[in-house]
């Protein structure tokens, strides 16, 4: 009888291995769920940040309001009829050392 009840014992055990590590095993499929998660917080990010660019080129090919705002920024762009102003802000002291 103890025997049997060891012969019983260790084909539960192989029954159980592929169930907890085998290539479709509840580790495995533990893992495979963490990276969709990771990937699918990933695709979010980029999904809005694609969503702003589009906006971005629908704006810049429907109207020149868009296309000023950015050569004012980025290219300092003035009209001739404006004055521009530059206001610089004093520099931060820097901290001595003791």
């Amino acid at each position: 009888m103890k025997v049997l009840a060891g012969i019983l014992s260790a084909l539960i055990l192989l029954i159980q291995y592929p169930l907890w590590l085998g290539k479709g095993g509840w580790l495995r499929a533990w893992e495979v769920d963490r990276r969709l998660s990771a990937q699918q917080g990933t695709n979010q990010s980029l999904e809005r940040r694609n969503l702003a660019l589009g906006a971005e080129v629908r704006d810049l090919k429907q109207g020149f309001d868009a296309i000023e705002e950015r050569a004012r920024h980025e290219l300092g762009f003035v009209k001739p009829d404006e004055v521009f102003f530059q206001v610089l802000e004093p520099p931060r002291p820097t901290p001595r050392k003791p």
